[in-house]
């Protein structure tokens, strides 16, 4: 141990004390560990930031609908939900009315605004001044007064806004309007996440990271032809074999440490960065992005450990001998049959949970991870044989082609090694496009909603009269159709009904909407037969029978209840879809036939139909319903919804796919950037002989392409594998997304494009005569 000891100690002074050739070597290592190293530190710090996130979204919650209703007290506090949607954009809204001095205070809120004022967040701030947010701003109208703290905001980008209000407590119902003594939920919901959803978030982890940790093992590699060279030196002063090898680990451990030094950095300056970027509509505060301490500590000694047992194990097929560096002449050929078993062994690791999906119990965490990452790492083992198989066969072509094949089969590892990051994330990202595309309709379901004919509804409440707003929202810039009408119940009894049922007043076009009218005027009265679930309708509708509007129930205000009666020209009518795509039932009322009494007990819903051709017709109608009143609400319609779960993991996957993308770019970069530094002498003594730097750039591209070209073809193979097992693991028909599959090559083959691009300048600058110079 003491031997090893010294000689990588040694290794380490010959990577800061051999000149200029040393100091550059280890950089380049220490930048290309330093991007893997930083994305690892990112990925440990994922879960404390997710888990800050959740604590501080539950520290604010306050209408939990459904909770009892707090009685009225001096610390007690009205609020009203004023949540509204801003280009796509939530933004979280709230109308905050203090009934006595010990009211709480909302996280991140130092004193409560007054009626006409309200504080908002840093980032809706800047959203209300700016010039794009006029519409909102027309909609918000409050002065502003102050800003929301860290501890009242979810992320950095968080729009939330609290403003005063005043006689609300006439709408209190625990769901619009709700009397709270304490924010936070004490009993927050946990929902049990299910098998699929799991395996869904252990595949995107592995998928992420085998990327980050090829790359991490490539990048201590930079600069073996010559550093085995300067090797052969030491063999000449009398040092064995192994003490030679040990010093080469040293010079790669020395790079790694430096990196840990630089991805810390990067780290940090990522982490400032992520405050103030919003990735697919997530966000956080730089001050979430603490890693895990043992997982940090995991990084900081797996990487240099790394280093050296890839730096041992590339130097076995090396013979260093005082006199140069042997690599054999004609070099051995890859097996194939090693490379074959981590994929099959892969495989095997998983097939024990084929159809296991969500009926037969939770996937084994275990051999999920291990088999994901042998099919991967099986990429990085069989890309070499390919590529050496590949480029022996190809012949002749023009110059820079017989430039860049020629190169390729001198050293086709170092080709592969250069994509073989590159490989396992297209590989990786495959299998989760297919696995995501495959489970996506188990997630989403059709909400029923007529979007033919309404885009968007708007509910009428805090005793604003329904046709009045109706009327304001046809009038407004972007809408073609209004279709409007007030929902409430009907009972037996004044209190604590025995049988109930709905009751719905519009007009007669509203009406036709819900029910077969074949003749209707105001006035009239209806009893919808054959709707599902309503089995009290035909019991209550009895002509002369008294029945009462907004029955009370226990814990509810009294006094309230409106009688009516049945009239005898009740007609019944079949029940149909409405817009909604819900069958109404109960009694349909045209609006004479509605005691004048029972009409704020009553809510209305009016269906917006919209003009394409308005781009902010939207905005529009959710200001005219904000100046209607403030517990107005406008919700957007659309066909289908999917699960926030499998939508968050889904967002995961897409803002870890955008860290990941950079690191390849970056890594690719420097990778390029060290082959070429490697060849400067023999790319100056080709120009010397008069080759054209047409040419070599040329040959640097085939050199380029070559390789990718296989790593893709390999990659597609081998992530159609595994997503076709991951989907019958799911228990889920096995289809091809080609879609997905070509823009995930497509995006690879433009990120090594991108690199070989802005690896042309410095290369132009290396094609000089002047390189032949040598100290």
């Amino acid at each position: 141990m003491n031997q090893w000891g010294r000689d990588l100690a040694l290794g380490v002074r010959f990577a800061f004390a051999g000149g200029r050739e040393g100091w550059t070597r280890a950089l380049l290592t220490a930048v290309g560990v330093g991007l893997g190293v930083a994305l690892l530190l990112l990925t440990t710090a994922i879960p404390n930031a997710l888990a800050a996130r959740d604590d501080r979204s539950n520290a604010r919650t306050d209408i939990t609908y459904g909770s009892a209703t707090a009685p009225k007290a001096d610390d007690t506090l009205l609020v009203a939900d004023a949540d509204t949607r801003f280009r796509g954009e939530d933004v979280r809204g709230r109308t905050l009315e203090p009934e006595g001095p010990r009211a709480p205070l909302p996280p991140g809120v130092s004193e409560f605004p007054a009626a006409g004022e309200m504080v908002v967040s840093p980032a809706l701030k800047r959203l209300l001044e700016s010039d794009g947010g006029r519409l909102l701003r027309e909609r918000l109208p409050d002065r502003i007064v102050g800003t929301i703290g860290d501890s009242g905001l979810v992320g950095s980008a968080d729009l939330t806004f609290y403003r005063g209000g005043e006689g609300l407590e006439r709408y209190v119902d625990g769901s619009q309007v709700t009397r709270i003594d304490r924010f936070g939920d004490p009993n927050p919901y946990r929902e049990k996440t299910d098998p699929v959803l799991i395996l869904l978030i252990l595949v995107v982890f592995v998928a992420l990271l085998m990327p980050v940790a090829v790359f991490i093992a490539a990048a201590v590699r930079f600069g073996g032809e010559r550093r085995d060279r300067r090797l052969a030196a030491l063999r000449l002063v009398g040092s064995d074999g192994r003490m030679t090898r040990r010093i080469a680990a040293g010079e790669a451990l020395a790079g790694a440490l430096l990196g840990l030094v630089f991805g810390t950095v990067f780290f940090l300056i990522g982490r400032q960065i992520a405050g103030s970027v919003e990735l697919f509509r997530f966000s956080v505060f730089p001050h979430d992005l603490n890693p895990s301490p043992a997982l940090a500590l995991l990084v900081a000694v797996a990487v240099p450990a790394a280093a050296v047992l890839v730096t041992l194990l590339a130097l076995r097929g090396v013979v260093i001998e005082p006199l140069g560096v042997v690599r054999t002449a004609k070099p051995a050929r890859r097996r194939l049959w090693w490379r074959l078993l981590l994929p099959l062994a892969g495989l095997a690791m998983l097939y024990p949970m084929i159809r296991q999906g969500n009926d037969d119990g939770d996937f084994n965490q275990y051999l999920v991870i291990g088999g994901v990452m042998l099919l991967l790492v099986g990429v990085t083992a069989l890309l070499p044989w390919v590529v050496e198989t590949v480029v022996a066969r190809l012949g002749g072509g023009g110059i820079a082609w017989q430039l860049a094949v020629r190169r390729l089969q001198l050293s086709s590892g170092t080709a592969a090694r250069l994509v073989n990051g590159v490989a396992v994330a297209v590989a990786g990202a495959i299998a989760l496009q297919m696995l995501f595309a495959g489970v996506e309709d188990d997630y989403t379901k059709d909400t029923g909603y007529d979007v033919t004919k309404a885009q968007m509804q708007v509910t009428v409440g805090g005793g604003v009269e329904v046709d009045g707003a109706a009327e304001r929202l046809r009038r407004t810039e972007g809408v073609r159709r209004v279709v409007a009408h007030s929902e409430g119940w009907l009972g037996d009894k004044r209190l604590d009904p025995a049988k109930s049922a709905a009751v719905t007043v519009g007009d007669c076009t509203a009406l036709r909407e819900l029910a077969d009218l074949r003749s209707c005027r105001d006035g009239d009265v209806f009893a919808v037969r054959g709707a599902e679930y309503d089995t009290d309708t035909p019991q209550l509708a009895v002509p002369g029978k008294t029945l009462y509007l907004d029955p009370g129930y226990e814990g509810s205000a009294p006094g309230r209840e409106v009688a009516w009666k049945v009239p005898a020209e009740i007609r019944e009518v079949d029940s149909r879809k409405d817009l909604s795509g819900m069958e109404r039932g109960g009694f349909l009322l045209t609006p004479k036939a509605l005691p004048e009494a029972a009409a704020p007990a009553m809510v209305g819903r009016a269906y917006i139909g919209l003009d394409p051709s308005v781009s902010d017709a939207r905005e529009q109608v959710r200001n005219t319903a904000a100046a209607l009143g403030p517990l107005m609400y406008a919700s957007d319609w659309s066909a289908t919804e999917q699960s926030d779960r499998y939508a968050s993991i889904r967002t995961g996957l897409f803002v870890g796919a955008v860290c990941v993308l950079v690191l390849i770019g970056a890594s690719l970069l420097v990778s390029q950037l060290e082959q070429l530094r490697d060849r400067k002498k023999l790319l100056s003594a080709l120009v010397a002989f008069g080759t054209r730097r047409r040419t070599l750039s040329l040959s640097v591209l085939w050199q380029t392409a070559i390789p990718i070209t296989l790593g893709l073809l390999l990659a597609s193979t081998v992530g159609l594998t595994l997503g076709a097992v991951l989907l019958r693991m799911t228990a889920t028909p096995v289809r091809v997304d080609w879609g997905s599959l070509l823009s995930m090559t497509g995006a690879a083959a433009g990120v090594v494009l991108a690199v070989t691009l802005l690896s042309l300048p410095p290369l132009l600058r290396l094609m000089r005569p002047d390189g032949l110079r040598t100290e």
